[in-house]
């Protein structure tokens, strides 16, 4: 079934309220900010990527008057448009090894690069920028469509997600195409290294081994543009926001092994209906027909976790870049029940963050502010 939220098909949820959004930092403003995190160092630091190829750094208090450079790597990045250092995962042994993990696009040739960096020996505030060690290089045809998320799992490997390439309807088919890394969500472990490679294969990804020459490096596949994907703190749960073609976006649970249909279907509807056959496909947990009520490009979010906001506990709040539409999905298993819009960002949403005590944060790329929700 699809579920759509402009039509009603699913009843609301009266315990979800609507929130506001205010200020989190009132004295920061980020150029084009595109990412939030912060690593389980003990140090309630926030890091902030910004498209062009910074990232930033300052105390996680509302009065912060400040936020420096921790690293800066413009120069390698070709950024604008969706192109852009894009992703931003902290080792879970960051404390003691201060190994980080960026995505970012760079040119000549059009490429993602997912690279190491470490904190600088001398000052634990600021990166190393010689310390890069590229882990993977891919080929982008297009300048869109290049994912860009990367976050460790509670197994400990680092997940990435890749576009589909760009263009639109996927010309080359690399959604479907298992011998591509485009169009897939990846997963590598950093701590082991193989043959040449800086990074090994887990054990049980789903294609470890292949004789048909798949990359062993896929974990899930048939995915169109998984620009934010996150791990539920408490369940382990991969959720992901799948942006759309000329009509649905998706949100998934992404299963190791599973097809997630892209370009067969466009969510849960055929998108060529002369090859539409939906066996062994998983269809999304929600999805909702672009509009100019609900939006044109999902961001994905995080099951909330958040202390401070009881009446979202355990829903999934993600987004959508366009509208600025904030809903939060409640779920039972795999299953959703009901979809509220929350709240609503005029500057662009491009994504929702994380501290380290998992309080949730929206991003405005247009504004350059971070935002927190409030009943």
């Amino acid at each position: 079934m699809l579920f759509v939220q402009n039509d009603f098909a699913i009843t609301s949820n009266k315990n979800v309220s609507t929130f506001k959004l205010v200020e989190a930092f009132p004295a920061l403003q980020f150029d084009m900010p595109v990412e939030l995190t912060s690593p389980r160092d003990g140090k309630d630091q926030i890091f902030v990527v910004e498209q062009s190829g910074r990232i930033k750094v300052f105390q996680n208090t509302p009065g912060v008057k400040n936020a420096t450079i921790f690293l800066d790597i413009e120069k390698n990045v070709d950024s604008g448009g969706e192109k852009g250092l894009l992703g931003l995962a902290f080792h879970p042994e960051y404390k003691t090894n201060g190994y980080f993990y960026v995505n970012y696009t760079r040119s000549s040739p059009l490429e993602t690069v997912v690279s190491r960096f470490k904190v600088s020996a001398a000052n634990p505030q600021v990166a190393d920028p010689a310390s890069e060690e590229i882990l993977l290089r891919f080929s982008q045809p297009y300048s869109n469509h290049n994912g860009g998320k990367v976050a460790f799992g509670k197994d400990g490997y680092l997940y990435i997600s890749a576009g589909d390439g760009g263009s639109g309807g996927d010309p080359r088919g690399n959604g479907q195409d298992r011998k591509a890394w485009l169009g897939k969500i990846l997963r590598i472990d950093v701590n082991k290294s193989s043959g040449n490679k800086k990074y090994s294969t887990p054990d049980d990804n789903p294609f470890k081994n292949s004789r048909e020459g798949y990359r062993e490096e896929i974990y899930a596949y048939g995915l169109r543009n998984v620009w934010r994907f996150s791990f539920d703190e408490e369940t382990g749960l991969l959720w992901a926001g799948d942006v759309g073609q000329n009509e649905l976006e998706e949100v998934d649970i992404i299963d190791r092994g599973g097809n997630y249909g892209w370009r067969i279907m466009e969510a849960d509807e055929c998108f060529k209906t002369e090859n539409c056959n939906r066996e062994n496909l998983i269809m999304p947990i929600w999805s909702y027909r672009q509009g100019s009520g609900t939006g044109r490009s999902v961001t994905g979010g995080f099951v909330c976790r958040d202390k401070t906001l009881p009446a979202l506990q355990g829903k999934y709040v993600y987004g959508d870049f366009v509208s600025g539409n904030i809903w939060a999905l409640t779920y039972s298993g795999k299953k959703a029940i009901s979809n509220e819009k929350i709240a609503r960002l005029s500057d662009g949403l491009s994504s929702f963050g994380e501290d380290s005590k998992n309080n949730l944060y929206v991003l405005a790329y247009s504004d350059g502010k971070i935002y927190r929700l409030r009943e």
